[in-house]
């Protein structure tokens, strides 16, 4: 008989939980195995013998599930923006099945990139023509919507990165989170920058000539030619120089990192690669990567660190990859 306290036995390492709690990683392991429709019939016997044997694995359980929702990995956002096949309807937990679809409605109503006028999947790439005469270029995962604007001179960026080209004189302004960007017309005569927005974090780059930065904390930025300003909510926006040929790789299908902390380039590779990289333990947000990476197999970018960096890989499911410390 299987030891009903044993995680699956996939070959994958055990990620070490946050709490270096052995149960905990043995609940997160099993809940994402729970989730994969090509569960065995004795794999689905032993998570049940598993959960039966102690009332404290049915607890644990419940917390894998918080962090599997923390981390937005659930099956209507999986499918709709990652192209996952999960079951929509349910999520085994013991003998019961809970329904994905509770509060979806306000789920929905947070999520409005769900509707946006432009968007790119995992890895994709397109331009786009915009009224009078502004030029933008999405990279992957993006969503892009007009505003409604009478003159058609302002766009939402919900999510990813944009690069836009603005004619001499024109008018434009990108929203992204709390930050409105745009030409500087006291300054400039045609503009060409990049948004980018990882979560409530907005970095605003000027390729050429120079942009003004609203970020809502401060008065306007100008960000000159090379420079860049770093914005987050509650914090005043930071200008630095600009390492351009890193900013704008993205567009030649390359992915850079300069001395980008580990917790960064993880987010910039989930717009790469299907599924969630989840970072468990402490010390590796103080990491930091430099390297590059072809665009179009990102998905060997983590195995490429592992070897230079103290860190173990390990991929559950084609949806959850665990980043430890080795």
């Amino acid at each position: 008989m299987p030891d009903p306290t044993s995680a699956p036995r996939d070959g994958a390492s055990r990620p070490q939980a946050e709490t270096d709690d052995p149960r905990m990683n043995a609940a997160l392991e099993w809940f994402v195995r729970m989730q994969d429709e090509g569960a065995s019939p004795d794999e689905r016997r032993r998570f049940e013998g598993w959960l039966a044997a102690d009332p404290a694995n049915a607890a644990a359980l419940i917390r894998a599930k918080a962090l599997w929702d923390r981390f937005d990995v659930v099956a209507d956002q999986a499918e709709g923006r990652r192209g996952a096949r999960i079951d929509r309807r349910k999520v085994l937990f013991g003998g019961m099945t809970v329904g994905l679809a509770a509060g979806g409605g306000a789920w929905l109503a947070s999520r409005p990139d769900l509707f946006a006028d432009y968007r790119t999947g995992i890895g994709g790439r397109r331009t786009v023509p915009l009224p009078n005469g502004v030029r933008a270029e999405l990279g992957a995962d993006s969503a892009m919507s007009l505003d409604g604007a009478p003159d058609g001179g302002r766009v939402v960026l919900y999510r990813g990165e944009g690069f836009f080209e603005v004619p001499p004189g024109q008018p434009f302004k990108v929203s992204a989170g709390l930050v409105v960007a745009g030409p500087d017309l006291a300054r400039a005569s045609g503009t060409r920058f990049d948004v980018k927005r990882l979560d409530d974090m907005v970095i605003v780059t000027a390729e050429a000539q120079a942009v003004a930065v609203d970020a809502r904390s401060d008065a306007p930025l100008s960000v000159a030619q090379g420079w860049q300003a770093r914005c987050a909510p509650a914090l005043p926006p930071v200008l630095a120089q600009a390492d351009l040929a890193a900013v704008t790789a993205w567009r030649r299908d390359r992915i850079v990192f300069r001395d980008a902390p580990l917790p960064q380039v993880a987010a910039e590779l989930e717009r790469y690669g299907r599924g969630r990289i989840l970072l468990l333990g402490s010390g590796l947000g103080g990491l930091s990567v430099t390297a590059a990476f072809d665009a179009h197999r990102a998905d060997k970018a983590l195995d490429v660190l592992s070897e230079t960096l103290p860190i173990r890989v390990s991929r559950l499911t084609p949806l959850l990859t665990i980043v430890r410390a080795a």
